[in-house]
């Protein structure tokens, strides 16, 4: 993938932004377990960072994927996972199906004000008793006059205690679990909804995730993606890049531990002699770096052929693997090299360490990706 100046100038940009809006607040955001999504969104809607690949006549750029793979990476600057997975989920998680298959009156009513900032948007896949096994989940939506009356239970939704709609995944008929689902937009005000509980998790301590019920919720047929009964394909292209997203974002977050890791071993002794002068710890580094470009490469690679219109389902897959991987030993490794210090709740490398985990298991976890690289490669019993 090659970075132009335009490239460049929006990782500049955002990095500025980040700077000055985002991380001197992090830590208060994280001790909140909230941010204000709505007054972050907004800044960013009008520094058009939230519409990079979108259709210019709803308000986006019309940009290729690249540039939302360098703002993913850039995000990886913020000084939390959860702010960046927050914005990652409004721009390349819940939007894309609906930029691509929705109505010209549903974009306009959805689409331009989560681009424009105005609406925070959250995507409904994840149930109590379905994550990683999208097939199985069991929220219906049937049909009643001109309405869907959607019924069941979502679970791990990302902005969904902030969200003006969500992007929800049902079964909107019989027959064959990947032919039997529709993605439809649920404004989160609609009477029935009721936003169970807000769920504390290990890390990503910012980012707010949602229990949430539907009983009898009403809304317009129209405000469906797409063709009845598509759903479950335009999730799995939705999951190319969240997937090519996580990928990207986890780069800078585990550059920026290693740097910081050289740092203070550099500065803190031990037996007489700096940290880092151990071979075991600068050799140790200099392999984990060597992982990062690594994954850098993968992910750029996937991003170069989706631009042009591939299938990427394998590679971004890779990469998504490869980073939940990397975030746990690059973390883990780190964490080690900082001793008692590494320990301690404020530590960067520990805020890696407790929100990189979430990458192994969301947006599919590990196990599924070797799944679909096995599928793949031909490899799976009985093919």
């Amino acid at each position: 993938m090659q970075l132009t100046h335009e490239h460049e100038e929006l990782r500049r940009n955002l990095k500025r932004f980040i700077d000055n809006e985002i991380n001197p607040h992090v830590d208060e955001w994280e001790a909140a377990e909230i941010f204000p999504a709505h007054e972050v969104f907004k800044k960013l809607g009008s520094l058009g960072m939230l519409g990079l690949t979108k259709p210019p006549e709803y308000g986006g750029l019309g940009l290729d994927y690249s540039y939302s793979v360098v703002m993913a990476e850039t995000l990886g600057h913020i000084a939390c996972g959860g702010v960046p997975m927050a914005i990652g989920v409004q721009t390349d998680m819940a939007t894309p199906a609906l930029a691509r298959f929705g109505s010209d009156e549903l974009r306009r009513e959805f689409l331009a004000p989560a681009i424009a900032g105005d609406h925070v948007a959250c995507v409904g896949v994840s149930e109590p008793g379905a994550g990683s096994d999208v097939a199985s989940i069991r929220t219906s939506a049937r049909k009643a006059g001109g309405d869907y009356v959607i019924n069941g239970a979502k679970m791990w939704i990302t902005n969904s205690l902030q969200a003006d709609w969500m992007c929800l995944l049902a079964n909107t008929g019989e027959g064959p679990a990947h032919r039997n689902k529709s993605l439809i937009i649920v404004p989160m005000d609609t009477k029935g909804i009721v936003k169970e509980k807000k769920i504390r998790k290990i890390g990503m301590m910012s980012s707010d995730t949602g229990l949430i019920h539907f009983d009898d919720v009403r809304v317009p047929q129209r405000y469906r993606i797409g063709e009845e009964g598509n759903g479950f394909t335009y999730q799995m292209m939705q999951f190319q890049e969240e997937r090519l997203w996580a990928a990207a974002n986890a780069i800078e977050g585990l550059a920026n531990a290693i740097r910081s890791t050289i740092d203070y071993t550099r500065e803190r002794k031990a037996f007489g002699r700096p940290i880092l002068d151990n071979q075991v710890v600068h050799f140790r580094l200099a392999e984990l770096k060597t992982e990062v470009e690594a994954l850098r490469a993968l992910t750029y690679r996937a991003t170069d052929l989706y631009v042009e219109g591939r299938d990427v389902t394998e590679l971004a897959s890779m990469a998504k693997l490869k980073a939940g991987r990397l975030l746990r030993e690059v973390s883990d490794a780190c964490l080690q090299f900082w001793g008692g210090m590494g320990y301690t709740w404020e530590n960067p490398v520990s805020r890696l360490y407790r929100d990189g985990r979430l990458a192994s298991i969301g947006g599919g976890a590990d196990e599924v990706m070797l799944g679909i690289i096995c599928k793949y490669m031909g490899t799976l019993p009985g093919r």
